[in-house]
């Protein structure tokens, strides 16, 4: 195999093994699955995820996609648990131990520990006959599978397989429970997704850094104020109700100066402001804002409360460090308010 269309053709052949596996698995879904997300949704304790070498690889991933979508989860090394980490083990738990023989000895000699405590297992195992099946509570079988690699032996396809049924499981635990994203965003703070789920208001200019002014208010008076200590390229323009008129921007004021429109100068700005801008109620998320921007191809959104009254603003340069470079570069070309 030396030709790159020769690793292609492998590489093509290793997903489609492991995309095969899956699928079957899919089709083979019984009421065992059933059994096992209602014993994990159910556990009033921890799903502790127990796996030795690549199988435990997985665990760990299947016990933190877990623990982020609202079961309580913590991973447990079957050999280490022989040396003093059964003490993590509480009666409440519910184990999820992997093993696709089943007869893995590590995990083999924690089966009679867990019976004396009486913890139920769930099994992901290729066979319900071997001694993790018959200790189990719920057999969820992976059935016997061929390892994608050309040897047959480097475990590929049966971690796939592994790695898919335990998001199957984790996601319709979540799904049973009910988790939000509110509840997730809980549980991702940091990082890209933390960001994404952030409410528009902790990303926000409040109304006191924002640009204001009367619908009545000539442009020229609205552009002879100060400016606020925070540069932004868009007015707000109230109604005497307080609810939001409309929006003029900088890219407004040049357009009135390149088709030398100086009367409108001294005219009332809601005569040249866009009427209807795009706004986002407070409360929404940040990704829901950065979409609105995206597809209005605008720079600043108003944030408005219920009754249309704006309690802030906010302003692509305020995205810098929250979103992708792509999706900032998505909103800057063209950009104009609507």
């Amino acid at each position: 195999m030396r030709d790159d269309e020769d690793i292609l053709e492998y590489g093509r052949g290793i997903l489609r093994a492991e995309g095969r596996a899956v699928v079957t698995a899919a089709d083979a879904l019984d009421g065992s699955f059933v059994r096992a997300v209602r014993m994990l949704e159910g556990c009033t304790g921890s799903v502790v995820v127990t796996g030795i070498g690549k199988a435990g690889l997985v665990a760990r991933k299947i016990s933190a996609t877990l623990a982020s979508t609202g079961t309580p989860s913590h991973f447990l090394h079957p050999a280490e648990a022989m040396h003093g980490d059964l003490g993590t083990l509480r009666g409440d738990d519910v184990i999820l131990a992997l093993s696709q023989s089943g007869e893995t000895e590590e995990i083999v000699r924690l089966l009679p520990h867990l019976a004396a405590r009486r913890i139920p297992i769930v099994g992901l195992t290729g066979r319900g006959d071997s001694a993790l099946g018959r200790a189990a509570a719920v057999v969820v079988a992976t059935g016997t599978v061929r390892e994608a690699c050309g040897l047959g032996l480097a475990p590929s396809t049966s971690t796939a397989l592994m790695l898919a049924l335990g998001d199957g499981l984790a996601l319709a635990a979540s799904a049973l429970r009910r988790f939000t994203p509110e509840d997730f965003a809980a549980r991702h703070p940091g990082g890209s997704l933390g960001r994404q789920l952030m409410l528009v208001e902790d990303a926000m200019r409040p109304l006191a850094e924002c640009r204001v002014a009367a619908v009545a208010d000539t442009v020229r008076a609205v552009f002879a104020r100060p400016l606020p200590a925070r540069r932004t390229g868009a007015v707000m323009l109230i109604e005497a109700d307080g609810t939001l008129a409309g929006i003029f921007t900088d890219s407004d004021l040049a357009r009135l100066f390149e088709r030398r429109l100086d009367a409108a100068l001294d005219g009332p700005i809601s005569a040249v402001m866009t009427g209807r801008p795009a706004v986002i109620p407070v409360g929404s998320r940040l990704r829901d804002a950065v979409a609105v921007l995206e597809a209005r191809r605008v720079s600043e959104l108003p944030i408005v409360d219920e009754a249309g009254r704006p309690v802030g603003l906010l302003d692509i340069v305020d995205l810098v460090g929250l979103v992708s470079p792509a999706a900032l570069a998505g909103m800057l070309p063209g950009a104009v308010a609507a």
